[in-house]
Formats: C-alpha cells, sequence, structure tokens
C-alpha cells in the first residue's frame, strides 16, 4: 500500500515538471507567418482608438495585424519606420526593397499599444509587405 503511494506521488511529479516544462519554454509566435486578424489605415485605427481606447485595446493588442498608410521616415540603422507620423514600426529585418518617404506602404506586425504621452501608435516584429 505504502509502495503503490510512492509511485502515484513520483507519477504526479513526472506530470507537473513535463508540463511547468512545456509551459516555460514554449515557441515563440511567428507573427510573418500568421494570417492578419485585421486589415486597416492607420487613419481607422487612430479613429478607433478615439472613439473607444479600451474597446480598441481589446480588438487590436497583441494581434496581427495588416496597416496601410504613407512612409513619414525610415531609420534603416535602427530599423524602425514611422507611418502617417503617428505609427511606429520596430522592423523585424532590413526590407528587400528600398523604403523612400511619402511612399505608400503596407505592413505586417504585432499591434503592442497606443502611447498616449507620445500620441502614437506601436507595433513591433513588422515585415513589409508592399
Amino acid at each position: 500500500m505504502k509502495k503503490n503511494k510512492w509511485i502515484f506521488i513520483l507519477i504526479i511529479l513526472i506530470v507537473v515538471g513535463v508540463l511547468g516544462y512545456n509551459y516555460i519554454y514554449k515557441s515563440h509566435r511567428d507573427i510573418s507567418s500568421e494570417e492578419a486578424s485585421y486589415s486597416i489605415k492607420v487613419a481607422t485605427l487612430a479613429q478607433d482608438f478615439k472613439a473607444d481606447e479600451n474597446a480598441a485595446n481589446t480588438k487590436y493588442l497583441d494581434k496581427t495585424i495588416d496597416v496601410n498608410g504613407k512612409v513619414t521616415s525610415y531609420d534603416a540603422t535602427a530599423n524602425l519606420l514611422v507611418v502617417d507620423e503617428v505609427l511606429s514600426a520596430t522592423l523585424l529585418e532590413k526590407p528587400n526593397q528600398p523604403i523612400e518617404k511619402d511612399q505608400e506602404i503596407t505592413i505586417k506586425g504585432r499591434f503592442i499599444g497606443y502611447d498616449e504621452l507620445l500620441e502614437e501608435f506601436k507595433m513591433d516584429q513588422v515585415s513589409v509587405i508592399k
């Protein structure tokens, strides 16, 4: 009877250990291969946040989205792209095509939030679609 109790405890510990290991070391999201939840313009994003910030956060936060707008600036050394003066996007890697100011661009990445202090939207893990 006592032996069965120790075997049961050992099995429980092994199961908890395996589940804990898988939880801690799970693979990261690959945003570039995910399908976008939304495909919008920067102006639409701004309107949604102006209308109801909490609802917009629920809708877009930590989701993969496609965003279309005009390039305001591009810093190749920092891999930082600003679209329509209000969207700051950190690129995953250097784009294949050159990026010019005032060029229409579509990017895909993870929406990480709205910075009220700087009044800008932020995205990371961004790749240029066109």
